[in-house]
């Protein structure tokens, strides 16, 4: 991924969606205007021009940190926009197969109340519980290749029945991958993952076009599932020390009717209850 075309089009994108002031001539078009951007940002407007086409070599953190400010940009496109004006240097060596550690697997295991998943920074599931493989789909029967959270939401039918809020899991899931597109430009398997997305999938072109970016966290998910029926859950995100691998837990809040249906969900994928 070229990050100088990238950090150009993520820059329009924001100018378009920011506030324009509300004295002035009538405008055309929505957002702010380059010439706006740059006096806000205190740069001229030849090299603001010059960003967003890309050809610009890599900005300061100065001009970074107040074209932030004049677009009004949030936590999450801040961190993007850094990541967009690194140094586009040679690609550094291919990362090895992102493995899970023998003591993670085990770990997962021993929680048999607590759906649990172990994902990369791609949203490849390395590892998951028993649990967490009855809320979402068996990993284990899957290919390799088709153990992915964005492959399942956008590319399997089943998906859309399973969250009961699909177009908000499949936002998250874009704002996610479009973060790790900009801190990874190298990272050939995730190119691949975003062109199979891209060509197999017009909700997820639609949704990579609007170029938003989103950490989640933490905060809830609703499942529909086809032997509990719907059940509200939370989930957090344990980072790892790795910084491209994470544990995500699901947990229902005390005396909810998710509770039970995830009590009764760890009974219906008992081993000894599917024989």
């Amino acid at each position: 991924m070229d990050n100088g075309r990238e950090l150009g089009d993520f820059l329009k994108s924001r100018r378009a969606r920011a506030r324009p002031p509300l004295a002035g001539p009538r405008r055309r078009v929505p957002g702010l205007r380059r010439e706006e951007v740059a006096q806000l940002a205190g740069i001229s407007v030849e090299y603001y021009v010059r960003l967003e086409q890309g050809r610009a070599q890599r900005p300061s953190d100065e001009v970074l940190t107040t074209l932030a400010a004049a677009l009004r940009l949030d936590h999450d496109e801040r961190a993007h926009l850094f990541d967009l004006g690194r140094s586009r240097g040679a690609a550094p060596r291919p990362r090895p197969a992102e493995r899970a550690r023998p003591e993670l697997v085990r770990l997962l295991a021993t929680l048999d109340r607590v759906p649990a998943l172990l994902i990369d920074h791609r949203l490849d599931v390395l590892a998951g519980n028993r649990l967490a493989a009855a809320l979402f789909f068996d990993f284990d029967a899957a290919p390799v290749r088709q153990r992915n959270l964005a492959r399942f939401a956008f590319l399997d039918p089943a998906a859309r029945e399973r969250f009961a809020d699909w177009p908000e899991v499949a936002r998250a899931t874009v704002g996610q991958l479009r973060l790790v597109a900009g801190r990874h430009p190298h990272d050939e398997p995730l190119a691949t993952l975003l062109g199979e997305l891209t060509m197999r999938s017009e909700d997820f072109r639609t949704l990579w076009s609007r170029r938003d970016v989103r950490e989640r966290t933490h905060g809830t998910k609703r499942f529909r599932h086809p032997a509990v029926g719907e059940l509200t859950l939370r989930f957090e995100n344990l980072d790892l020390p790795s910084a491209t691998q994470r544990v995500v837990m699901f947990f229902a809040d005390p005396g909810t009717p998710a509770e039970q249906s995830l009590e009764l969900l760890a009974m219906w994928s008992t081993p000894a209850l599917l024989e």
